[in-house]
């Protein structure tokens, strides 16, 4: 029992979802949302409000982007894609508090909270696998 205690209390610890990343950000909790993907991807759509610092730049490039001490939340594609891992063990080594968010961008956009690529905003659907699609 007390090994599943501690081993969901550190995982709960180092990651989130998108929900719970939607409703912090809701609420004003403050954290940096970072996109850790590739140019193209982050062009194809992304997290409004979220900042673009690929994975393999974070050691050179965190301290520009992110003010030192702030909270934050990486994201990549989706559960199939270990970017997100990577990305934020690279700020876990740069001394930042990071959590990744799990179910990267896919699941962001399958629960149908809003998207954007340089044009403005992307169509939101709400995918009914992974969330409730109101009538």
């Amino acid at each position: 029992m007390q090994d599943a205690r501690s081993y969901f209390s550190s995982k709960l610890a180092h990651e989130t979802d998108a929900s719970d990343v939607f409703a912090a950000r809701r609420a004003g909790e403050e954290f940096i949302l970072v996109d850790v993907r590739s140019a193209a991807a982050w062009d194809q759509g992304h997290i409004p409000g979220a900042i673009h610092l690929p994975y393999r730049e974070i050691a050179e490039r965190a301290a520009e982007l992110v003010p030192n001490g702030a909270a934050v939340v990486v994201y990549c594609w989706s559960p199939g894609c270990n970017a997100g891992a990577k990305g934020a063990l690279a700020f876990a080594e740069a001394g930042y508090a990071v959590k990744e968010m799990i179910g990267g961008y896919e699941y962001w956009v399958r629960e149908g909270y809003p998207a954007e690529d340089a044009s403005g905003p992307l169509p939101r659907h709400r995918d009914p696998l992974v969330s409730i699609v109101a009538p």
